[in-house]
């Protein structure tokens, strides 16, 4: 009986070549995805259609376009990654494929900035690229992340996994920082398309260390490549083989809960910031900056945790964080208006003409676009043509809809006589999400905000939390929305990189590495299925309660995903995958 060496250890140059993708893609999920790309959209989409347009007979709005798109492009690529993954395997082929979907990939992200090219129809020229440039990331994850047991032990895999989400974090920040400068300080529209077109740049240039500084992993034994039925046959016998990899498939479960439960956060946290909690869209940009610097040392730190207690404890360490955490964003909350200037609707008195003049803060929440709102719902496009007089609103040909008119100084003014009209506008607002002040003249001080404005409380199920905070440590700090926002941001990103670093370890641990493309796949598609559940569960609870219990359903995530936890056997997992590469290499180890 012979001992087979089933691990290797790690080579500095490949794993920093290895990291150097995670610093490269990162700039289409940073800078595009999260930052430019949507708000991009949405303009040119607008500025063609107006408010929706028809395909194939079914009428949508740009935002569900993209949605229907990119989910289609994720569940596909998560349908087809594990048998991908099986023929990956029977061949030397993981490094190719890379190449050649990080070609697809970052291609498409630096095409976009040349819509320019289509005149008149530029977002569906946005919309082709970006659909590829999807499909290109999620399909490349999978042999990215299929490379990682190869590149050194187990004992190493957390430093690894932990080292290059570090990466990641690190260089996307910087060059998000990069775009959030051009776009703040010069601004227009070749600054939005050099922005798409650098993240493609960077995303290519830096997988380039990649593919020279990382080998493809060795097959001791190649076999025939199957065809596409019989790789399906491959990943159904897998599955059937639960007691093989038991402790493996319980781990996928409860990552299937809490993965879904983190990215879920992630992916409404603009969301629930901007709508719930009236962040403004530089706030928000910021945020996201500071994630990806707070994430970097904390990924690294989370290495130093798992070397200590364990990759496990770490692991849960990092989930009870976030259990946490899904309590403590109940609590924040913007404060009060208690000046004038503060309210997003402001009239002032002017001595002169004897006439009330009206501004609208720069900072007030859009005139929503829609025109079909709901029986019950607060019109806001008829308010604002109601009211078209008397308000800082224009009239956008093109859509058809009214704007706020902030005029060249962001500041116009519209002058009116005050008879009856300045009270009727602060009743008007009653069930609204703006809020409106009156500074001087007859109504001196007269003030309304509307009850769904983000610092009108008391109405939620849980109110109660965010209302119990405000006065007790938001107020008498003087801490507003803004710096709330960072600090929550700052929280999260404390916890990102540990969780999603850890959580790839320990799967890279006890997966055998002569399959490890195929499990990656199942990786893959678990985590691809579960981008789904998340926001329908915090969606449905919602629109059933409001937006801070649809936050406290993700809590449920992630204590389905601690409990299982409690059920995976690293040690286990990692003596079943040595079995495995021994049985497919014709070798013994020895007892």
């Amino acid at each position: 009986m012979t001992e087979a060496e089933l691990d290797r250890a790690s080579d500095p140059l490949e794993v920093r070549g290895y990291c150097m993708y995670d610093w490269g893609k990162s700039a289409f999920e940073t800078s595009v995805v999260s930052a430019i790309f949507p708000t991009w959209f949405a303009f040119l989409f607008l500025e063609a259609n107006g408010l929706n347009t028809t395909i194939a007979g079914i009428t949508m709005e740009g935002d569900a376009l993209i949605a229907y798109l990119v989910a289609f492009g994720t569940w596909a690529v998560a349908v087809v990654a594990p048998a991908l993954g099986v023929i990956a395997d029977y061949k030397p082929v993981k490094m190719s494929w890379l190449r050649i979907l990080t070609y697809i990939g970052a291609g498409s992200t630096f095409l976009l900035g040349f819509d320019f090219l289509m005149p008149g129809n530029e977002w569906i020229w946005l919309l082709i690229f970006y659909f590829i440039a999807n499909i290109g990331l999620n399909a490349a994850g999978v042999f990215y992340n299929a490379l990682l047991p190869h590149l050194g032990t187990d004992d190493e895999m957390d430093d690894i996994s932990n080292r290059a989400y570090a990466y990641g974090y690190l260089g996307g920040g910087i060059l998000l920082l990069i775009h959030l400068g051009l776009v703040l300080g010069v601004g227009g529209n070749n600054v939005i398309r050099f922005c798409l077109a650098s993240s493609g740049v960077w995303w290519f240039g830096f997988a380039i260390l990649t593919f020279k500084y990382v080998p493809e992993p060795p097959m001791e034994n190649q076999k025939d490549v199957p065809s596409i039925r019989e790789a399906y046959s491959q990943v159904w016998q897998t599955l059937k083989e639960y007691n093989k990899f038991r402790t493996l498939f319980i781990y996928m479960l409860a990552y299937f809960f809490f993965i879904d439960a983190i990215n879920t956060v992630w992916a409404v946290g603009p969301i629930f910031g901007a709508v719930v909690l009236g962040v403004t869209t530089t706030e928000l940009m910021i945020t996201i900056v500071a994630i990806q610097f707070v994430a970097w040392p904390c990924a690294l730190l989370f290495t130093r945790l798992a070397n200590a207690w364990g990759t496990k404890k770490a692991l849960n360490a990092s989930l009870l964080g976030w259990l946490v955490l899904s309590f403590a964003i109940l609590g924040f909350a913007p404060l009060e208006l208690d000046s004038h200037d503060e309210y997003e609707v402001m009239y002032d008195w002017d001595e002169e003409s004897g006439l009330y003049q009206v501004h609208v803060n720069y900072y007030a929440s859009d005139i929503a676009q829609k025109l079909d709102f709901e029986e019950g719902e607060f019109d806001e496009q008829k308010w604002a043509s109601d009211f078209s007089g008397m308000l800082p609103v224009e009239l956008d040909e093109n859509t058809e809809t009214y704007k706020w008119a902030y005029g060249e100084d962001a500041d116009t003014k519209l002058l009116f006589p005050v008879e009856g009209d300045v009270a009727n506008i602060l009743d008007s607002i009653e069930k609204s999400r703006f809020s409106i002040s009156v500074s001087g003249g007859p109504l001196d001080g007269s003030s309304n905000v509307g009850i769904d404005h983000p610092t009108n409380l008391g109405d939620g199920a849980l109110d109660v939390i965010p209302e119990t905070v405000r006065k007790h440590v938001w107020e008498p700090l003087g801490i507003a929305i803004g710096m709330q926002f960072l600090i929550l941001g700052c929280m999260i990103g404390t916890l990102f990189g540990g969780s999603q670093g850890l959580s790839r370890s320990i799967f890279g641990q006890m997966i055998p590495e002569t399959r490890s493309t195929e499990f990656f796949g199942f990786f893959g598609f678990f985590g691809k299925v579960a981008a789904a559940v998340g926001p329908l569960l915090y969606a449905t609870m919602t629109v059933m309660f409001d937006s801070r219990v649809g936050v406290l359903s993700i809590a449920v995530l992630i204590a389905i995903g601690v409990f299982l936890m409690r059920y995976v056997d690293i040690e286990q997992g990692r003596a079943d995958a040595k079995a495995e590469d021994a049985r497919n290499r014709g070798i013994t180890i020895e007892q």
